[in-house]
């Protein structure tokens, strides 16, 4: 949209950004101010870039921090990682330009909207809009103003407690549900502080459309938020085994897909596991 010069870098086989790629594209490019985008929560393996690893990467291919903007995208993860022990902190007082928040995913408000946090001296640049007497950046020049009523009512309804609570339960709900496919010997991943599962895509549409399944390649996931109870989580892994064993694997020929290219021989659970070792 802008024009821009634009490089695309790889990512890690979890779905993290590739730390030694971008490395080599920022000394390319070194000439240049850099515009990176950080990931807080990819969308389908929920894999959450080290933006502290980021950063140093910045200065030592000689970056100042006025030569640099970092955006951070935490559509989804936004609300969780503030609440979870151990996990790296997404704070302004690191050099970050921007952060947005979805508030219709982990949130739950009913319709699409979310929020991006930036530093005032950024906000200052903002056009004024004269025949809505208001600042707007964004392309259409207006904004929705019954959604921040739903992101208000939200936040207010749930509280810092209910958040706090509803972020660990989803880690746990996650970790759970990844423990029950490894021990049935299903190829899953869970990144670290995610509660987005990843495991081999059924061989069923129909299965895929019942349990509303996000699918690509030989892959599926699961997104645990605030509504899956364990109940679910165990009415979903009933049905999955009995899939798997009694129609798409009762033949002992049919195996399962490969998914160490995917998502790592490490998790990868298929007959060629001794030859990844």
């Amino acid at each position: 949209m802008y024009r821009m010069e634009l490089q695309t870098i790889n990512t890690l086989v979890n779905g993290e950004i590739d730390y030694e790629d971008l490395q080599s594209k920022l000394l390319v490019n070194k000439n240049k101010p850099a515009i990176i985008n950080i990931n807080i929560g990819t969308t389908f393996k929920g894999a959450i870039d080290d933006l502290d690893f980021v950063i140093q990467t910045l200065e030592n291919c000689g970056y100042s921090n006025d030569n640099y903007y970092i955006h951070c995208d935490a559509a989804l993860c936004g609300l969780i990682l503030p609440f979870i022990k151990h996990a790296k902190k997404i704070t302004f007082k690191k050099p970050i330009g921007s952060i947005s928040i979805s508030g219709h995913k982990f949130l739950g408000c009913p319709m699409s909207c979310g929020v991006q946090i930036t530093r005032r001296s950024y906000v200052s640049t903002l056009s004024k809009i004269e025949y809505i007497n208001s600042a707007d950046a964004t392309i259409s020049g207006s904004r929705n103003g019954f959604t921040p009523i739903f992101l208000w009512y939200c936040l207010s309804k749930k509280g810092h407690a209910r958040l706090q609570q509803d972020s660990i339960t989803c880690i746990e709900n996650a970790r759970y549900l990844k423990d029950r496919l490894l021990e049935a010997g299903i190829s899953v991943m869970l990144n670290d502080f995610s509660i987005t599962v990843v495991f081999e895509r059924p061989c069923d549409h129909k299965f895929i459309r019942r349990w509303n399944l996000c699918c690509l390649r030989g892959m599926a996931h699961v997104v645990i938020m605030p509504g899956i109870t364990r109940e679910t989580i165990d009415s979903f892994f009933k049905d999955l085994m009995q899939e798997r064993n009694y129609k798409w694997y009762q033949d002992v020929k049919a195996l399962p897909p490969c998914l160490a290219d995917d998502f790592g021989s490490k998790n990868c659970m298929c007959s060629n596991k001794k030859m990844h070792n």
